[in-house]
């Protein structure tokens, strides 16, 4: 297949191309620094502008670009980097599918668990009405809403709801690790807020599942079958790091920090992956233990 990406020099986007490359595709990364695309997502093809691609013919569209959502607070400025980086961007690269002679075949776009908001302890699934009360989930609805125009161009659309990753390298985790290594970590607030994760493999297996099912459209929850709450999270991981987990961050001191972004530490999604499930995928890390001991000690280190 031919796959365009955008977000591929990031951490699911680099992973996919190097599983993707693996199985003969190609390969081409639009992206702010092209030069750079080699090197980082095995091989694929470089591109600063989509008008590089005319007279290419293309099977698929995986979009994954965005400013990163959980790296700064959300003054009025960076509200507008992450909605020029989803939203617009979206915006941009369905209005070029729909001016091809023949436009891919299908549509990858990412979301996020974030879509429904903070959900207490109500379960969720894909047919859960979205949340809406904060900008996080306002931007995820923008940012499908954007992607589900490229229907109009006869283009099957799926939406990855994508909670967060776990990874050998970069992610939540590496930012967990070094605190946690210390015997620093600790819950957030109560930890009473559900936590959503995903393996970083399985994420790469799903959207390869989903690329390959001509009957996968619409939303998918990719997240983990087993639903923890944030003071579980906590204590797999200091047990996995055989450490202490004494030191809770306050709820008054993380809204403080981090203003209405710290929805994304204090609240929650006690999700499941119906979707994905009904559609034949099998997870290969479905438990929080045993994905965190794959990726802290795996096989021959």
């Amino acid at each position: 297949m031919r796959i365009l990406l955008t977000g591929g020099t990031g951490l699911i986007g680099q992973a996919l191309c190097q599983h993707w490359q693996r199985q003969g595709h190609e390969l081409w990364v639009w992206s702010r620094e092209p030069h750079k695309v080699a090197a980082l997502c095995s091989g694929a093809r470089g591109i600063a502008h989509l008008h590089e691609l005319e007279g290419t013919s293309l099977d698929a569209v995986v979009n994954l670009a965005g400013a990163p959502i959980a790296d700064r607070p959300w003054t009025t400025s960076r509200r507008q980097v992450l909605w020029r980086s989803r939203v617009d961007l979206t915006r941009t690269l369905v209005d070029w599918m729909g001016q091809q002679p023949q436009p891919p075949r299908v549509l990858l776009s990412g979301s996020a668990v974030g879509w429904y908001g903070d959900g207490g302890d109500a379960w969720l699934d894909e047919s859960s009405p979205a949340g809406a009360a904060d900008f996080g989930s306002q931007l995820c609805i923008a940012w499908e809403q954007e992607a589900e125009h490229a229907r109009r161009f006869g283009v099957r659309v799926a939406l990855v709801r994508t909670a967060p990753v776990l990874a050998p390298r970069g992610g939540m985790l590496a930012r967990l690790l070094p605190p946690f290594k210390l015997g620093l970590g600790g819950r957030l607030g109560d930890g009473q807020q559900w936590m959503p994760w995903i393996h970083l493999d399985d994420q790469v297996r799903l959207m390869d599942h989903l690329l390959h099912h001509a009957d996968c459209s619409g939303p998918f929850n990719a997240c983990a079958p087993e639903a923890v709450r944030n003071a579980t999270f906590t204590q797999t991981l200091a047990t996995a790091l055989h450490r202490p987990a004494w030191l809770p961050a306050p709820a008054w001191a993380l809204r403080m920090a981090l203003g209405e972004m710290s929805v994304l530490l204090l609240g929650g999604q006690r999700l499941r992956a119906l979707r994905a499930q009904a559609a034949g995928f099998a997870w290969q890390h479905p438990t929080l233990a045993g994905a965190l001991d794959q990726l802290l000690h795996p096989p021959g280190a």
